[in-house]
């Protein structure tokens, strides 16, 4: 990369004032002290009855209402203000008192400074302004207020041309990453360096940020050159970061055309390999036809016989609509903004959240979708194939060419039953069928009979073992999730979401009533009601 890396400026790390004495007890011994330390009444001393001023600075040209911004005493902020305090006085660094506000999130001493007048588009000497200090830092919350309160320009360049986006990314923030996206910053913006945000992410390894960019982004980002000639694969391999680069070459690799896109087939990829599977589902059913059932060189079929493959017909038949159903339902998408019918000056989803808690907001900012543009439920991921936010996602299956979710993950339990009853079934009447046939004939040498004699039997039986082998598979896994209440999704990656770990730290699921209750509400309902938790969970996730 053509330059050294980044740093955030050193006076943007505020220590107090003095160092506390050995009794612990902090020294407030100016109008500068009693505001880092939130002593309002010595404040007010000093002020009233000692005449001190507040619109002066301190020696290392620092005032009294930033100190009160850095620790978040918006009383003392607004006392201040209203004594000669001028908001928007800057130190040496040309800081507002915002931008030290900025440093540790301080959201009440916030809204004090912007509604007394405070310039929210303020620029430090090096084009800092409190958005590019909240991405540096990591305070989406801040960055949420100032952005969707007070309009500040999430997108705006410092004097280098980077953006808050390069910021967050440069420093891991993925949460800040995935609110900026939400808010459609842009991704392809590269600075003096020819660096895109994505570049900053690799250079210094951050996985998750990558993810986060890579999945809101396009193929372009994964390709532009910085000023040196490098990609962002290219970057966190030359950096060391083997896990980035590996995981940008694969996303890489998925978003350039296959060999099968250049002879026509390029849509498999999109529809799935549901029309395979039923392909051979209908090839199974024409086998067990033809091969076990009315085959002239097996003994005539009983009554006995006749009715259980009768019964296995008709549960293939009924597979087949569930396949059908799953196929074709809607899993659970969350509805998106255009799905709604609003106009497009609708109000900011994100202005009047309850930031702690509500029926939809749980406090975690991997909620946010930057592609749907949604507030998604706690549980819900956005699916890549599909596109689409889906509600209890459990996973993609490319064999049904559609995603298992809250609306579809009955019909598709309910296949996968069907599908294992299905295959057990035939193969029984098929192997019944030989065994009574090499008893007539009295031959022990049934391999070879088999192949020779029923090649079509054999050609069913392998089929029909990779069926019920794989059904087998699915419906017990499937099975063992229902009765715990848990997703594929959430077993998968149980370490990235904060909601599954206990205060301990250890994995715990809030969502398991145990499994009389958990079967209970999956086969009335076919989904359990997330509002009704065990225990409440704890408040952070990760995407």
């Amino acid at each position: 990369m053509a330059s050294s890396e980044i740093e955030v400026v050193s006076s943007q790390t505020k220590t107090q004032p003095q160092q506390s004495p050995s009794n612990g007890a902090p020294p407030v011994t100016d109008v500068f002290s009693a505001s880092a330390y939130g002593d309002f009444e010595k404040l007010r001393k000093f002020v009233e009855q000692d005449g001190a001023s507040l619109s002066i600075a301190d020696g290392n040209g620092y005032y009294a209402l930033q100190w009160a911004a850095l620790n978040n005493f918006p009383d003392i902020a607004q006392y201040i203000i209203e004594h000669g305090g001028d908001v928007n006085a800057t130190d040496n660094m040309q800081q507002t008192a915002l931008h030290w506000a900025a440093v540790r999130g301080s959201i009440s001493v916030a809204d004090v400074l912007v509604q007394n007048g405070a310039r929210v588009e303020a620029a430090d000497l090096n084009g800092y302004r409190a958005v590019h200090v909240a991405a540096q830092y990591g305070q989406t919350a801040f960055l949420n207020l100032i952005v969707a309160k007070y309009h500040a320009d999430f997108d705006a360049p410092d004097n280098d041309g980077r953006s808050p986006l390069h910021w967050a990314a440069y420093k891991g923030y993925a949460d800040t990453v995935r609110l900026l996206l939400f808010r459609d910053a842009r991704q392809g913006r590269q600075d003096k360096e020819g660096c895109t945000p994505l570049h900053w992410a690799a250079l210094r390894g951050n996985v998750e940020a990558s993810s986060v960019l890579v999945q809101a982004g396009t193929k372009l980002e994964l390709t532009v050159k910085d000023k040196a000639g490098l990609t962002p694969v290219e970057v966190a391999s030359d950096k060391g970061h083997r896990h980035v680069a590996l995981f940008l070459s694969n996303a890489q690799q998925k978003r350039n055309k296959r060999w099968f896109d250049k002879i026509g087939l390029g849509k498999i990829g999109d529809t799935g390999y549901a029309p395979i599977l039923f392909s051979i589902v209908i090839a199974l059913m024409f086998l067990f036809i033809n091969s076990v059932l009315s085959a002239p060189n097996l003994p005539k079929v009983t009554a006995v016989v006749g009715l259980w493959g009768f019964t296995a017909l008709s549960l293939a038949v009924v597979s087949l609509i569930m396949f059908y159903r799953c196929s074709s339902r809607d899993p659970g998408f969350i509805k998106r903004l255009e799905d709604l019918g609003k106009d497009a000056d609708i109000e900011d989803p994100l202005l009047n959240i309850d930031l702690n808690y509500s029926s939809i907001w749980m406090g975690n900012w991997s909620q946010l979708c930057p592609t749907c543009k949604i507030i998604r439920p706690v549980r819900s991921k956005h699916c890549s194939t599909c596109k689409r936010c889906v509600e209890q996602f459990d996973h993609h299956c490319p064999w049904i060419s559609n995603c298992v979710g809250k609306r579809s993950k009955r019909d598709f339990f309910i296949f996968l039953c069907l599908g294992t009853l299905t295959s057990f079934l035939s193969a029984a009447i098929a192997v019944q069928r030989i065994r009574t046939a090499m008893q007539e004939l009295h031959t022990e040498r049934w391999m070879h009979y088999v192949v020779v004699q029923h090649l079509g039997v054999v050609a069913f039986l392998v089929l029909d073992m990779i069926i019920f082998v794989a059904a087998t598979t699915l419906t017990t896994a499937q099975a063992s999730q229902i009765a715990r209440n848990i997703t594929t999704n959430e077993l998968a990656n149980a370490i990235r979401y904060g909601y599954l770990r206990g205060p301990d730290g250890r994995f715990r699921n809030p969502y398991n009533h145990g499994c009389r209750k958990n079967c209970a509400d999956f086969i009335i309902q076919g989904y359990t009601d997330d509002d009704e938790i065990a225990w409440p969970p704890l408040q952070q996730v990760a995407s």
